[in-house]
């Protein structure tokens, strides 16, 4: 075993005979979902929704009411109580529930209509994939490989990738509620590997957050970190074709 001055933390350890052998080719691609291969609806799209299930879609139209409520859901998340709320919140649907309600009580328009606001947070529609999600996962079909989502959700996604037609584009999904587990914990990207039956070294991760989702580095993978900044248009996705050719 060689050893160096600078060591990387790490989840595995491979052979003298791989670390001097070429890297593997990609054989599986793993996406982050949220901000990565689908996005939320926009704010006020979701509080309409909200409006409308709960009898209170007037009040939205008063002059400035929808940047007054994004002011109040911004200045809550700051909250030290609703802070603390959000730690672990992707453990469990439960614990999610928990986080929302406590932060959007501290907002006028959705105190008292919290749980109508998470079932138009949690509803089929209410994510979507950006314009090149479904090109880019064909594309990687095409060449043979094979496909998962690591994500840290509250929630079963498969329910908007189905809403989609994008389910049978995904091979296994591995998700932080369904596993009691959050990024960067590395058994949630090698189950994932597991699960594909691919060699973690053969994976590439792709994701929008740095420490979550460049976690994945510690278990062998490479990874592609894509800017976070919300996109309206193309998530930039084209990329990870190119880096698997």
């Amino acid at each position: 075993m060689i050893h160096t001055l600078f060591e990387t933390p790490s989840a595995y350890r491979p052979s003298d005979a791989e670390m001097a052998a070429p890297v593997p080719p990609v054989e599986a691609v793993l996406f982050d979902f949220s901000n990565t291969i689908f996005q939320m609806i926009d704010l006020e799209t979701w509080l309409r929704r909200v409006g409308a299930s709960s009898g209170r879609l007037a009040a939205l139209n008063e002059p400035g009411a929808v940047a007054e409520i994004s002011d109040q859901l911004r200045t809550a998340f700051r909250l030290p109580s609703v802070v603390a709320l959000q730690e672990g919140r992707d453990l469990s649907s439960e614990q999610h529930r928990r986080a929302m309600h406590g932060w959007w009580e501290q907002v006028d328009f959705l105190r008292g209509v919290e749980e109508e606001a998470y079932q138009e947070l949690t509803a089929p529609d209410a994510w979507f994939p950006y314009p090149d999600t479904e090109p880019v996962l064909r594309a990687l079909r095409e060449r043979g490989l094979r496909i998962a989502i690591v994500s840290d959700f509250a929630w079963d996604l498969r329910t908007h990738l189905s809403h989609h037609g994008l389910d049978a584009l995904i091979d296994t999904c591995v998700i932080s509620y369904e596993q009691a587990r959050e990024k960067p914990d590395p058994e949630l990207f090698l189950k994932a590997c597991a699960g594909l039956g691919t060699d973690p070294r053969a994976a590439l991760m792709v994701g929008d957050n740095p420490v979550r989702d460049g976690g994945a580095t510690a278990c062998g993978l490479r990874t592609y970190i894509l800017p976070a900044e919300h996109r309206t248009g193309e998530r930039g996705l084209g990329e990870v074709v190119r880096l698997v050719d």
